[in-house]
């Protein structure tokens, strides 16, 4: 099992707007027991939606050269591509943390572009130089 560095959330909060009768609809099935609370709800409707699109993901997944899961971007590796006079193109599906002691000058010497669907977790710095290279 891949162990996550400290500070990294299992989940990341969201907020939705729904309708009073949506909103209903869930409190009832909570209610009645089919879920445990209304996240267990919106969570079980994400999955079963996201399964059922999953071939169309998948292809899309390849077709952009996403990796899948979570990405940790260390310093060594940073240091290694600028040593190497390469930088490196970052494109995941799921979450991607840059370690604490990557500085904003590393990270924008070595990383050329940053595209995550999901999560981002860096710190402030490290976020505002690369901010023109996030999409």
């Amino acid at each position: 099992m891949e162990q996550r560095p400290k500070g990294v959330a299992e989940t990341e909060k969201i907020t939705i707007n729904l309708g009073h009768v949506d909103l209903g609809h869930i409190d009832l099935l909570v209610r009645d027991g089919f879920y445990a609370n209304r996240t267990d709800f919106i969570r079980t409707a994400i999955r079963n939606l996201a399964d059922r699109h999953a071939e169309a993901a998948r292809h899309s997944i390849t077709r952009r050269g996403l990796d899948l899961g979570l990405r940790q971007v260390t310093r060594a590796e940073l240091e290694a591509a600028v040593a190497a006079g390469e930088r490196i193109e970052i494109r995941v599906l799921g979450l991607v943390t840059i370690a604490a002691d990557v500085t904003p000058e590393l990270a924008r010497a070595a990383i050329a572009g940053v595209t995550v669907l999901g999560a981002f977790q860096a710190s402030a710095a490290v976020r505002e130089a690369l901010a023109d290279r996030i999409r």
